[in-house]
């Protein structure tokens, strides 16, 4: 979008605004403040919170009941069967990354209730999904698209909006459960396998003050496959485990007080403590020659995370019409490095030495006004939003040499944004927003969006978002310093934000036959546009050195059908993607800007059974073959532009849920990963600073069952 048409877009956001004032001037009091009944409300992006079916947004919306059925325990396990969301694990850190319409996670933000996560890897974006634990969650909100006037920078694909439990429709609430995996075909009660234990209480102590506690407890043994653990002794490479063992804690707690005239008040505190345990392949035989014995000693590490997030949010009403929303939250995350000599024999660890490598803490408020010149057809929301975050730490670098120079930095940003929704008939609503953003790094920054709604009858609607959003270079982008006799990789405190912009378009009809038989069909649309986006390239061919550089252009192109079948007490999902990238790298000479383009698909068929109060739910997803243009470089520095490829593989879920003694225990038994998929063949990564492109994508680690076991008190 060039200057002169974001100047135009101010423009008729600020004429539209004062035009649709003064023609609603003479609507009552009465008419802005009506309550209406809503169904299924979300509360992600909306002026004020509304029902599904009312948003000028097409927000999907996965319920508890959803989570509880396919009895996901975190994120990832939640949102694997996504169309359009891919989730790859990272073997060497323990970490899981995602990506959304051809971009990773840099570009699309984590909210929980509207408030950014701090991560390793950023603030709301970049972050890990196996961090993010379910037990809590009431329901995620998912909207796509530029959502940058709403929630600032780096929402260029769309936000993931957690809602955690703040009510209950019960006195007290008690819930128990603990969950046993296989990992592929391994298992056991303490050394194998997945075991999770969670516990979760709330209580109305009267009819304004509410409070809930839980505690989590999720371990993975890690998976062998063909290694041999931690006691293996031998130095032939077999020593330690494929997919590194973790094990995560996450007490949380909530205090409510809802008082009159719609004002509610909640404090949230939420820690996460994680230990990934890093065994060494390689060992020091350590022979005695006096004796000709040996006793084998490893150099191993763990990673320890630490997160902590305090968050208070206020919620209420002025002169029965103005409503405000104002959210503070104080958030740290602290990584160390545990290393330590193990003596394999003696099952002993000596000379531990814990180092920290990576700090981030980030200050977030943000508040919102709606309902300003509220009248029958029109609304207007305003609203600001402010981000302390510093940090240090290069988790890499740091992992390669613990002696690292620390490099600090810093990131303030100041926003304010306006948007108002406009509602020409029953039909017919647009919603214009714009947004500026204040930094310490750059220079303003100017976000806009258009969206529409209109229902053509007969229960047809069609969506459009159209807006622009920036992503802001990574801290590891900007303040990365690692040079040694091996390495030379900088970050460039000069970069510029990445600046996007996409239209969205979808077409739902619903039809409603006879015998109890509707159908919910959705047609989508996207376009993204990315310009400046950063890439780590060749800065000196000789010496070797790399640096991240504003260099590229990035586009992507996708369809989308969507279709929900209900019969009686069956339900069947079916969607299909076809989504194009086109990447041009400035650097290379024979860059190609050609659309490459690849498929998806996922099915869902759930059937209750009343009778034996139970449930059965299958899940499906293909992921089609993936190509994509790749920059690569050899040994004196020379680079490639070569066009790379990931095969098609499937994922195959299946589940049966069944309660007993009037829902007080529920038991839910399934497999994961039916088809077996283990690692899967690509050409599609670049070769980068420390290293060369993989061959083989890990992907799981195959074939796994597990049973859940629930017990839930009401009174």
């Amino acid at each position: 979008m060039n200057l002169n048409n974001k100047y135009f877009l101010l423009y008729f956001t600020l004429f539209f605004s004062a035009l649709s004032l003064a023609q609603e001037t003479q609507e009552t009091a009465k008419d802005s403040v009506k309550v209406e009944k809503l169904k299924e409300v979300v509360v992600t992006e909306q002026i004020n919170p509304q029902s599904v079916e009312k948003s000028v947004f097409e927000v999907k919306v996965i319920d508890r009941r959803e989570i509880e059925k396919r009895a996901g325990v975190n994120l990832a396990d939640l949102l694997n069967q996504t169309l359009n969301i891919n989730i790859v694990p990272n073997l060497g850190n323990g970490r899981s990354e995602v990506s959304l319409f051809g971009l990773n996670g840099q570009y699309f933000k984590i909210l929980i209730d509207n408030v950014p996560l701090i991560n390793e890897g950023g603030f709301g974006n970049g972050a890990d999904l196996t961090l993010i634990n379910l037990d809590d969650v009431e329901r995620i909100e998912i909207v796509e698209g530029a959502m940058g006037v709403q929630y600032g920078s780096n929402a260029v694909t769309g936000i993931i909006n957690i809602i955690t439990k703040k009510s209950s429709r019960f006195d007290t609430e008690v819930s128990i459960y603990v969950q046993e995996e296989t990992v592929g075909s391994e298992y056991g009660l303490f050394d194998q396998g997945r075991h999770i234990q969670s516990v979760s209480a709330n209580h109305y102590f009267n009819e304004k003050f509410f409070a809930k506690a839980g505690f989590l407890r999720n371990q993975f043994a890690g998976f062998f496959n063909k290694q041999l653990g931690e006691n293996y002794d031998q130095n032939d490479g077999r020593r330690g485990h494929e997919w590194l063992p973790k094990t995560q804690l996450n007490p949380n707690l909530l205090l409510r007080f809802k008082g009159n005239k719609d004002f509610s008040i909640h404090y949230r505190f939420d820690y996460l403590n994680e230990i990934i345990n890093r065994n060494n392949r390689s060992i020091n035989e350590n022979i005695n020659p006096a004796t000709d014995t040996s006793n084998p000693i490893a150099l191993d590490n763990n990673l320890i995370a630490n997160r902590f997030t305090h968050s208070i949010n206020a919620i209420g009403r002025i002169n029965d019409q103005l409503n405000y929303n104002i959210v503070s939250s104080f958030q740290q995350q602290r990584n160390d490095i545990e290393t330590y000599g193990y003596v394999i024999r003696d099952r002993d660890r000596q000379n531990v030495e814990r180092q920290e490598y990576l700090s981030r803490t980030a200050f977030f408020t943000r508040a919102t006004v709606s309902n300003l010149f509220k009248t029958k057809r029109y609304n207007l929301q305003a609203g600001y939003e402010m981000t302390l975050e510093k940090g240090y730490g290069d988790g890499l670098a740091i992992l390669l040499d613990p002696n690292t120079e620390r490099v600090e930095g810093r990131l303030n940003t100041y926003d304010g944004f306006l948007s108002s929704e406009y509602q020409f008939s029953d039909r017919f609503s647009i919603r214009p927003g714009i947004r500026t953003s204040f930094t310490n790094l750059f220079g303003p920054q100017y976000i806009l969006s258009l969206s529409t709604k209109y229902s053509f009858g007969k229960d047809w609607e069609f969506r459009t978002v159209i807006g622009s959003s920036n992503k802001t270079p990574t801290y590891d982008e900007l303040f990365t310093f690692f040079v040694d006799s091996n390495h030379d990789v900088q970050g460039n405190p000069n970069l510029n934000p990445e600046r996007g912009f996409s239209v969205f378009t979808h077409l739902k009809k619903t039809i409603k036959f006879k015998n109890d038989v509707s159908l919910k069909s959705k047609l989508s649309v996207s376009y993204i546009d990315l310009e400046d986006k950063i890439e780590l390239i060749v800065s000196n061919p000789q010496p070797l050195a790399f640096k991240y550089t504003n260099i590229d252009a990035f586009k992507s192109l996708g369809f989308f059908l969507e279709n929900e079948l209900k019969y009686k007490r069956l339900t069947g999902g079916l969607g299909l993607s076809v989504t194009g990238v086109s990447q041009v790298l400035n650097a290379e000479q024979n860059a190609n800007d050609n659309f490459l383009f690849n498929l998806s698909a996922n099915f869902n068929l759930n059937y209750s059974v009343p009778k034996w109060n139970s449930n059965f739910t299958l899940y499906l997803k293909h992921n089609g073959r993936a190509q994509q243009f790749v920059q690569k470089a050899n040994d004196v520095g020379e680079q490639t532009f070569e066009r790379g490829e990931t095969e098609a593989f499937s994922w195959l879920d299946l589940n049966y849920e069944k309660s007993f003694l009037n829902k007080k225990i529920v038991a839910t038994v399934g497999a994961r990963n039916l088809l077996n998929i283990t690692t899967v063949n690509t050409s599609a990564f670049p070769g980068g600073a420390h290293g060369d492109a993989p061959t083989g994508l890990p992907l799981a680690y195959g074939r796994s069952f597990f049973l859940k076991l629930n017990y839930n008190l009401k009174y």
